[in-house]
């Protein structure tokens, strides 16, 4: 459980949401009929040793509310105190997600990344703001507000979610403690107004890396998450630290050498998010299979890697002084730790 009362979250997360947050994706045995122990216990280790101070666990994927509980307690026990946990609000149902929280609160969870669910579709502000409080209202962790162009609140209003609503929402839910700011995206439009509003009240988060770092020589950003970063080994952490620090030139040194790796990031997610709202999120798990975390199956529907794109990945690590850890693609889907 989070070591604070509800009441208190906010100053809570004002001291300690600090750092960068990973995403852990569940790994499953390769009959696809339970998770994979070993497999999420190794990475949530990895990502402790890469420094990540918190990682999301990833629900958006083919898993239960009980598994997902599952999940939450072995990561729990495998961090060690070392990371703190969010539990993925994005099943299917406003129902279904209080139901897995209260879970996931049991299990050790610390704080909440509130997704909508793709049969949500409000055409009022009004229908936005029921459902987020009725969440909020539900649990006892802190919750992050995620305002991004995937839920389509466009048709309500051109910033999905306007000022005049996380206004509303910050007045009367106590609990949402920090903003995940993409309204806008691929802009930092949402994020600059974000900061401007808002940024005494609740931790704003940056999550995409390549704005985040060049961002905090103007804006000094205390956390960076959810994104999947930590296929980049230990880089973010490391060069987020720097900046947060004050040595931004050390942290921009560190930029430009991963430059080749994000441009192969960015082409790639093109090729599959652009104009569907649908993350890959087998390509996140190669990824990270290069950067030594397990890899593995996921359950299906799970979409594929081209072969054309797992070489643009490979190379892009590569140029950017990362050596993949294996050089056999063949093994991507067996993991580390095949159960």
């Amino acid at each position: 459980m989070a070591h604070y009362k509800k009441q208190d979250a906010r100053a809570w997360a004002r001291e300690h949401l600090r750092g960068v947050c990973s995403v852990t994706i569940p790994t499953v045995t390769a009959d696809h009929k339970r998770l994979n122990e070993k497999a999420i216990r190794h990475d949530i280790e990895l990502a402790a040793r890469y420094g990540y101070g918190y990682t999301l666990l990833c629900s958006e994927v083919a898993i239960t509310t009980e598994e997902n509980a599952q999940f939450t307690a072995w990561a729990r026990e495998s961090a060690a105190g070392r990371m703190g946990l969010f539990f993925h609000a994005a099943f299917g149902t406003l129902q279904e997600n209080i139901a897995a929280v209260k879970l996931a609160e049991k299990a050790g969870a610390d704080l909440v990344l509130l997704s909508y669910p793709a049969q949500f579709w409000p055409t009022t502000e009004q229908e936005i703001y029921d459902y987020t409080k009725a969440f909020c209202d539900a649990t006892e962790l802190g919750v992050m507000l995620f305002p991004i162009p995937l839920w389509g609140f466009e048709r309500i209003h051109p910033a999905g979610m306007s000022t005049a609503l996380v206004r509303r929402l910050l007045d009367d839910i106590p609990n949402i403690v920090a903003i995940k700011s993409e309204q806008g995206f691929p802009l930092v439009a949402g994020l600059c107004e974000m900061w401007h509003h808002f940024r005494d009240e609740v931790v704003i988060s940056c999550p995409i890396e390549g704005d985040a770092i060049p961002l905090m020589n103007v804006m000094p950003l205390q956390f960076s998450g959810t994104s999947n970063t930590q296929w980049m080994g230990d880089y973010y952490p490391r060069a987020f630290e720097l900046a947060r620090t004050g040595r931004y030139e050390e942290a921009m040194a560190l930029y430009w050498q991963f430059q080749p790796a994000r441009l192969a990031n960015g082409a790639a997610a093109a090729s599959y998010a652009g104009g569907t709202g649908v993350l890959n999120r087998s390509m996140w798990k190669y990824q990270d299979w290069l950067a030594g975390f397990n890899g593995g199956p996921l359950r299906a529907p799970a979409m594929r890697v081209p072969d054309r794109i797992m070489k643009s990945l490979r190379g892009g690590m590569a140029a950017s002084g990362m050596r993949p850890v294996s050089d056999d693609d063949s093994q991507y889907l067996v993991g580390r730790h095949p159960a």
